[in-house]
């Protein structure tokens, strides 16, 4: 038989390598589609119309830090890839389609054209609902968090900052039009490094989550995709603004 083919829809970036790579493995029949960053400035607009100019800010600057910062953790971020095992080398081997956004029309003509068996996100844009409507297969993603504690950003951090690292971890659920909200398929849970921050969460739970991906799309392919049922609040979390991020470094060591 012809092995299946997948779709992973990206944004260029470490951690989704790390993604694909792992599932190319299992899923010799892979494509990426790479979709362009939304600019800074239209996130910042769209973020400062729901939360407020100064929360927006506020974000926009640690976000700025966090970018940054990471030169200061690469030592630690070596480590997470030796312990499991994982490649964020771009594998030019693989075939990638380039799309202005997740939501435009070039996506849907993508999928028509390799007819997936399923198609995973990471690190991307979310998809509108005449969007997913459209859609000829089965629709996963990749968040780094547990949901639904810990839906939208940054997850990890929020779960160390409400001291609830039980729910540090990383969840691959359906994908429907709300933030992290479709039905939960398979949670890691792991515990960070005292070493650990915000530069390094996302990499941690990425790195160390790759084999409930490769499981899920495993169920999507062969049609036995099983949402759990889970009895949890749900909250949707953003990128805490720079004086969030600094106090609770400074008083709690937690950064």
């Amino acid at each position: 038989m012809t092995p299946p083919t997948i779709a992973i829809l990206i944004q260029p970036g470490q951690n989704p390598e790390i993604v694909v790579n792992a599932v190319k493995a299992a899923f010799p029949n892979l494509v990426v589609i790479e979709e362009q960053p939304e600019s800074k400035a239209l996130f910042i607009r769209r973020r400062a119309k729901k939360l407020g100019w100064v929360q927006a800010l506020g974000q926009l600057a640690t976000m700025v830090v966090s970018k940054y910062g990471k030169r200061f953790t690469a030592a630690r971020a070596r480590e997470i890839l030796e312990e499991f095992g994982a490649n964020p080398v771009r594998d030019p081997a693989i075939r990638r389609i380039a799309v202005p956004s997740a939501n435009s029309p070039d996506l849907l003509a993508a999928l028509d054209e390799i007819r997936p068996a399923a198609l995973l996100l990471v690190s991307c844009r979310m998809l509108k609902a005449e969007t997913l409507s459209a859609m000829p297969c089965p629709v996963l993603n990749f968040h780094a968090g547990i949901n639904p504690q810990y839906r939208g950003l940054q997850g990890g951090y929020w779960s160390r900052i409400l001291s609830d690292e039980e729910n540090f971890g990383a969840t691959v659920h359906l994908v429907d039009a709300g933030v992290d909200t479709g039905g939960v398929l398979y949670q890691h849970r792991l515990k960070p490094s005292k070493r650990d921050t915000m530069h390094t969460y996302p990499l941690l739970q990425t790195a160390a989550s790759t084999g409930i991906v490769v499981q899920a799309l495993g169920d999507a392919v062969s049609g036995r995709l099983k949402p759990l049922k889970i009895a949890a609040p749900s909250r949707q979390w953003y990128h805490p603004p720079i004086w969030t991020w600094l106090w609770n470094g400074v008083t709690r060591g937690i950064w």
